[in-house]
């Protein structure tokens, strides 16, 4: 810091004063650089799917957006199988836990069977309808 002006009967002062301002701007500084992290959880769907209603709407939504895309409506029916539980879902379904949860992930490939067995457990079924 450059002080500049003033006179010798002002000099101690000044010196202090230019002292505190720098003080102050240091402390300022560690404070911005001791941020706190902020904590985030993890987003998942399968949250928010409280009641079977909210689940077939989200189904249907997903199977509006998904297009020609299957692993979405994979996706989609693992986020369910989640929000239902996976461990009740496997017994309903006679398949292991373990295969719902890879079949039903994005880089899964169900069979239409599997497909089938999930939606018909979930107490769901696929309704064709002409677009």
């Amino acid at each position: 810091m450059i002080l500049c002006g003033g006179d010798k009967r002002s000099q101690a002062a000044d010196i202090k004063r230019a002292i505190k301002i720098a003080a102050d701007w240091k402390e300022s500084t560690m404070a911005m650089k001791k941020r706190v992290r902020e904590k985030f959880s993890r987003y998942d769907t399968a949250d928010y799917l409280k009641s079977e209603a909210d689940m077939v709407a989200y189904l249907e939504a997903c199977m509006d957006q998904a297009g020609d895309d299957p692993a979405f409506i994979a996706v989609a029916l693992g986020n369910i199988a989640r929000a239902y539980g996976m461990v009740r879902l496997a017994k309903d379904t006679g398949l292991t836990r373990e295969g719902l949860y890879k079949a039903l992930s994005a880089d899964g490939n169900p069979s239409l069977g599997t497909v089938l067995k999930v939606v018909k457990a979930l107490g769901m079924k696929l309704t064709p309808e002409v677009v």
